[in-house]
């Protein structure tokens, strides 16, 4: 038995990578679609209705919501394809996306550290962690699963000491499904740069010239995705006219919350709204302790340049979502879907080290002892994890769920109560979303835009009210005057 664990070892790990992976995630394939993003990926969709050339076409060359993502609307016409408008379908293929990112972050750990427990921990703890529940969970977070299965795939390809032409090829070509699958890839050159120049120990000329033609693909990307970002529309907007000071200061705050949801997940929503005033002393706080961290990780780097690899990817992959170009959000856990790997690998490999330390000065019974700790330790993790996700994950099961419990998080943000209302709405209960609407006028101080919105959806759902009674008045006089007759 021992001798078929060792040669299909590989096998075992990612099995029970697999089935964790299931464990945590396969109850949400019977979970609904949500009114925050779903409509227009799925339901509203028109380009996923048939595989036509003028569907095709939009597929290749249109944005939706704002976003250029073509493989990631084609895995929706896939999906359409097979289950039609059953949101089971569209649910376990984000499963199953998850589940190839999590082995695939197995494999590279294993690659990039040659140390199995750093990896398959680091891979275990990606697969079932609370924080990961709105990537997987959330049908419209596809575009972030597909991106990451080729992302982490080009990893595999071109992470590695020995670089031929014929790495280089397959990563720009995962590169480019990346990048058409969803904006975040743009950062994916950066972090090949930084392996060339700190593990490889490349010259900076070469380094920089093998990125030449992935940095030029990134920057049309770029390009045309900006290009795409003409409204404001959902979300929170109070930072959009911050000065790019302010947002550093309030970033230094925020990247501190994503690891503190990392180690404690227990607080999780959909929305955040965190402090922008106010905020002087934990700014202070937390650049001095970033600066602590910045000045340990300088003194490791020429010992440890994984963990300089490590902290600045965790640092790019972030970049794109830390507004210094604005976006309509300030924080959000699907931002975490990648960086937490950084995280989860440092830990596994900080536990990884005291292990050894103490085996190095143990024998015996104490060494078993220590062996048998490190496992209880996994274990133990991995229980907890299991339990908060288990726990948080049917906030995700419809949209009357997941805006109940944002509500009860930010009762005051006027984008979860305007969901609300639309949730309500869909119920058929037209008068209690007006009276919604009008009591977050009252009570949430939205802005100019969200103000002119609710009060065009009031008018609007009134409007309804009046036809709707119409309606039902002139069926009314029919049945009388077809009795009389």
């Amino acid at each position: 038995m021992s001798d078929l664990l060792k040669r299909h070892q590989t096998v075992f790990q990612i099995a029970a990578l697999v089935v964790l992976g299931l464990v945590a995630f396969w109850q949400s394939v019977a979970f609904d679609f949500l009114n925050w993003d779903d409509i227009a990926y799925v339901q509203a969709n028109e380009l996923i209705r048939s595989w036509s050339p003028s569907n095709l076409w939009g597929v290749a060359t249109e944005t939706v919501t704002r976003n250029y993502a073509p493989l990631t609307i084609l895995s929706f016409l896939i999906d359409h394809t097979i289950w039609g408008m059953n949101p089971c379908g569209y649910h376990a293929t984000n499963v199953i996306l998850h589940l190839v990112n999590g082995v695939l972050v197995f494999l590279l750990l294993r690659q990039l550290t040659g140390n199995l427990f750093v990896a398959w921990l680091t891979a275990a703890l990606f697969l079932v962690h609370p924080v990961q529940i709105e990537s997987v969970v959330w049908i419209s977070s596809r575009k972030g699963l597909l991106c990451s299965v080729f992302m982490l795939w080009a990893a595999i390809v071109r992470l590695r000491p020995d670089v031929t032409a014929k790495h280089d090829a397959w990563y720009v070509g995962l590169l480019v499904a990346a990048l058409l699958s969803k904006a975040l890839a743009i950062v994916f050159p950066p972090i090949v740069l930084l392996y060339d120049l700190l593990i490889r120990r490349e010259k900076s000329a070469v380094a920089i010239a093998r990125q030449v033609i992935p940095g030029l693909l990134t920057l049309l990307l770029l390009l045309y995705t900006m290009g795409a970002q003409n409204t404001v529309l959902g979300g929170v907007r109070g930072h959009m006219e911050f000065s790019l000071l302010k947002i550093m200061a309030i970033d230094v705050t925020i990247l501190w919350q994503y690891i503190g949801m990392l180690f404690c997940p227990t607080n999780l929503c959909v929305m955040y709204d965190p402090s922008t005033s106010g905020i002087a002393t934990q700014v202070a706080i937390g650049s001095l302790a970033w600066t602590a961290v910045g000045y340990g990780l300088w003194r490791i780097r020429k010992s440890q340049p994984l963990w300089i690899l490590g902290a600045t990817s965790f640092l790019l992959l972030l970049f794109p979502v830390l507004n210094f170009f604005r976006i309509t959000t300030l924080m959000n856990d699907r931002y975490l879907y990648l960086p937490c790997i950084v995280v989860f690998a440092m830990v596994a490999g900080a536990i990884q080290r005291v292990m050894r330390f103490v085996e190095a000065e143990s024998e015996g019974i104490v060494l078993f002892v220590t062996n048998c700790l490190r496992g209880l330790i996994a274990v133990a993790t991995l229980a907890a994890c299991l339990t908060l996700t288990h726990l948080h994950l049917p906030v995700w099961q419809n949209s009357q769920s997941l805006w109940t419990q944002a509500l009860r998080h930010s009762p005051n943000m006027p984008v979860l109560r305007i969901q609300m209302a639309l949730t309500v709405h869909a119920t058929g209960q037209t008068r209690e979303a007006i009276r919604q609407l009008q009591l977050a006028l009252l009570q949430c101080q939205p802005d100019d835009l969200d103000r002119e919105r609710m009060r065009y959806m009031i008018e609007d759902w009134k409007t309804e009210l009046v036809d709707r009674r119409y309606l039902q008045t002139q069926s009314s006089v029919e049945r009388i005057s077809s009795v009389v007759q």
